[in-house]
């Protein structure tokens, strides 16, 4: 799709629609606007008199122009309440919109810059916004599904400007929000692919072709270069699939101080192993890569926008089968720092997988370290699919990361780390167990992990809630989420100008 900025009379412009906006209680419409409803000869005050548009959030109101305006309609988006509106309510209008224009058969669109007049938001950051939220709230994934016969997909849509001097501060803000969405899409495209389709070594492929696409440094090792690590914890899980594992590193180096390793969970499709779920929605387990989807993704945004920072990503591929050769409860484990691992319950897998991943991103020698995972129900049950919990070592990175979820209009919440929860993972037999129990659950397995950072700053981000939705609502849709693929880029945005700061 077509996203650009162009100079001109949003009343002037032809497209198939036009899109403009009102706020709740506004009853004469200002700006773009009011330019539109000047050249309709007041007809949206009109309709807004007669309470047909009242500009409520989420409201949208068709005005055909009856040959009055070069575009054949109008479209009145509603804004809500001034005092609430902010750039993430602008990305919200914007998927909202893109797909009410969908649904009208526009095949291309024209829209002023919302939150950029009377409500005082930044310019650059509103047409972020509203890239971000047309490209998330349009996306489909129908690789393997025939489309409807006479669907009609907008394909162009243009922020129209009437002050020439912010045309390319607007630019701008449409390009960094085109990579960050293009990012989630990919990663939602890998979450979404079945697991037949996605395998761990289909995974290292995609993720060698977006490295190629964007400029990245990519490796992707087998099971024998694993074997040489002694990455014992990576293969016990392996060892029960018949799909070979892959270890993929991806390198951004845009230099600066500091660097950022993103440690990403690529589970394929989770059966649970020996200790196996329950039928019913297992389906949902091909969606068990998502924390190495958003990382992959990432990068490629980041790679992009080409920050001053140095970022690698690890993604640990494999499946969790339960074949005969699969790790059993009560096998002991040796992750490549030397640890040994009880396994309790072979359903506990990503975090053996990440122990891996997370000993090898800490020999890289990184500033912070920052790992997703989908890896505990757990966190679902603490909070719901609304906000990512996270866990760290380092309040101070928390403190970045916290700010650039803000940023990405995607939540997080942060749990205790109180001494007395290691002990749910205290092992007779071995360092430690892989699991310590239903209380805490999403805590202890952070323990877990934070067993292979060492003294590195730290935090893990638990997403298991909020990896897959079951229906649209504003830059969310059915299926795969993206999430947390803009929060770690606006981390290594924001570490790249300020670097990371003692805790």
């Amino acid at each position: 799709m077509d996203i650009r900025v162009e100079r001109g009379d949003i009343a002037q412009y032809q497209a198939g629609a036009i899109v403009v906006n009102l706020f709740e209680g506004i009853t004469s419409p200002g700006g773009g606007t009011g330019a539109v409803d000047r050249a309709l000869e007041g007809a949206i005050s009109r309709v807004i008199e007669e309470g047909g548009c009242r500009g409520k959030e989420g409201e949208f109101t068709l005005i055909h122009t009856l040959g009055k305006l070069p575009s054949p309609r109008v479209v009145v988006a509603g804004l809500g309440k001034p005092e609430a509106f902010s750039p993430d309510k602008v990305r919200a209008l914007a998927a909202n919109a893109a797909r009410y224009l969908r649904r009208a058969r526009c095949a291309t669109a024209a829209t002023i810059t919302h939150g950029a007049g009377i409500a005082g938001l930044d310019p650059e950051a509103c047409a972020q916004a509203i890239a971000e939220g047309t490209l998330l709230g349009l996306y489909t994934f129908r690789r393997h599904k025939k489309p409807p016969e006479d669907e009609v997909e907008l394909q162009e849509l243009v922020l129209v400007e009437f002050d020439e001097s912010r045309v390319e501060t607007l630019r701008s803000g449409v390009q960094r929000g085109v990579a960050l969405a293009e990012a989630a899409n990919f990663a939602r495209d890998l979450a979404n692919e079945p697991s037949n389709v996605l395998t761990p070594t289909e995974m290292a492929e995609r993720a060698r072709a977006w490295a190629a696409e964007t400029g990245l440094e990519c490796e992707v090792f087998d099971r024998a270069w694993a074997e040489e690590r002694g990455m014992g914890a990576f293969l016990g899980v392996a060892q029960g699939s018949r799909q070979p594992p892959r270890f993929i590193v991806l390198r951004y180096r845009g230099g600066g101080a500091t660097h950022l390793a993103l440690v990403g969970k690529g589970i394929t499709f989770d059966t649970g192993g020996i200790s196996i779920k329950p039928a019913a929605g297992m389906e949902e387990m091909k969606g068990d890569m998502s924390g190495g989807a958003a990382v992959i993704g990432a990068m490629g945004a980041i790679a992009r926008l080409k920050p001053a920072i140095d970022v690698t990503a690890v993604v640990p591929a494999t499946e969790n089968m339960p074949g005969g050769a699969a790790v059993k409860p009560g096998d002991v484990l040796r992750a490549m720092n030397g640890k040994t691992i009880e396994v309790i319950n072979t359903d506990a897998e990503g975090r053996l997988i990440l122990a891996d991943g997370l000993a090898y991103a800490h020999e890289q020698s990184p500033t912070a370290i920052v790992d997703v995972a989908t890896l505990t129900g757990a966190i679902s049950i603490a909070l719901g699919n609304v906000a990512m919990g996270a866990m760290t070592n380092h309040d101070a990175l928390y403190a970045r990361v916290a700010r650039a979820a803000e940023a990405a209009g995607e939540k997080v919440w942060q749990l205790p780390m109180y001494d007395e929860y290691k002990e749910q993972i205290k092992s007779d037999v071995a360092d430690m167990k892989n699991t310590g129990g239903r209380g805490a659950g999403s805590i202890t397995a952070a323990f877990f992990l934070k067993e292979f950072v060492e003294e590195t700053p730290w935090v893990h981000l638990d997403m298991a809630g909020v990896d897959f939705y079951e229906k649209e609502k504003g830059v969310l849709v059915k299926g795969a989420s993206g999430i947390p693929v803009r929060t770690l880029v606006h981390l290594a945005l924001d570490l790249a100008r300020e670097g990371l700061e003692p805790t």
